[in-house]
């Protein structure tokens, strides 16, 4: 697999199954936390990006590998393990000995320390913000992506007359109860501010700009990767690593984490 994939074959990610699984350079993704909304027009039924982060909430930030692992179809790395990647294999190993040993919390335990390492599936996704009347990109989980492609499917012969509402709630509090939806905004007139029908009228016959997703995640070199793993709590000497390992660093960044 490549490092990022987009359009179709983003799609087709998307839509196959897999995994559930930076700082952001020249263009940010959209701030989009829970309790966010913004009223949009969807371009297209391509306009997305497949990528895999690294991150741990609020200890790293996410970023994706410079030099990426090689994974299968179903997103699963298969060689050139990153330092991340080595780090999850250490947790899964001893998870899989626990299994083994009839170890039933030790498993668990284990299981959830190599999750916090894994290479997540995430995908990015355009859109025009009718309010501002610009293009932005949203940062969603496969999951939340699911459930966002799927509105666009059913009205993707309607895009060209259909605004719609993007909103990010959760209930609990809890990261996997937060939620996505897109909602489609049936009456301009009710729904819409004389604004945000002109923002919308301005983007008739135009397809998304695919440029907007080059260069939008931080890519982090071995040597960063690695003090991330110790900004992480892992014990890099576990997996034969030290901070001397690497190559030239690049300055980690300190804004974003996983905002599931």
């Amino acid at each position: 697999m490549t490092q990022f994939q987009k359009g179709a074959a983003a799609l087709g990610a998307l839509q196959a199954g897999g995994s559930e699984g930076g700082n952001l350079n020249t263009i940010d993704f959209a701030k989009f936390s829970v309790g966010s909304s913004y009223k949009v027009r969807v371009l297209g039924t391509e306009d997305l990006m497949q990528y895999f982060g690294y991150g741990v909430y609020k200890k790293v930030n996410t970023f994706v590998a410079k030099n990426p692992s090689t994974r299968n179809e179903k997103g699963f790395v298969v060689s050139d393990h990153t330092p991340w990647d080595l780090a999850e294999k250490y947790h899964r190993d001893l998870q899989f000995a626990a299994k083994d040993a009839g170890n039933e919390k030790e498993e668990k335990a284990q299981s959830q320390e190599a999750g916090k390492y894994r290479g997540k599936e995430r995908f990015a996704m355009g859109f025009v913000d009718l309010a501002a009347g610009k293009e932005i990109v949203v940062d969603l989980t496969r999951n939340q992506a699911l459930d966002v492609y799927a509105t666009i499917t059913k009205y993707e012969k309607k895009l060209g007359k259909l605004a719609f509402e993007l909103t990010k709630t959760n209930a609990t509090g809890q990261a996997k109860d937060t939620k996505v939806a897109l909602t489609p905004l049936i009456d301009f007139d009710e729904d819409l501010n004389e604004k945000e029908r002109e923002n919308f009228a301005k983007f008739d016959g135009k397809e998304f700009n695919a440029a907007l997703f080059d260069g939008l995640l931080f890519e982090a070199d071995e040597k960063t990767q690695i003090e991330n793993l110790v900004a992480a709590g892992f014990d890099i000497s576990l997996i034969g690593l030290s901070l001397g390992a690497g190559s030239e660093s690049n300055e980690a960044p300190a804004e974003d984490s996983f905002d599931f």
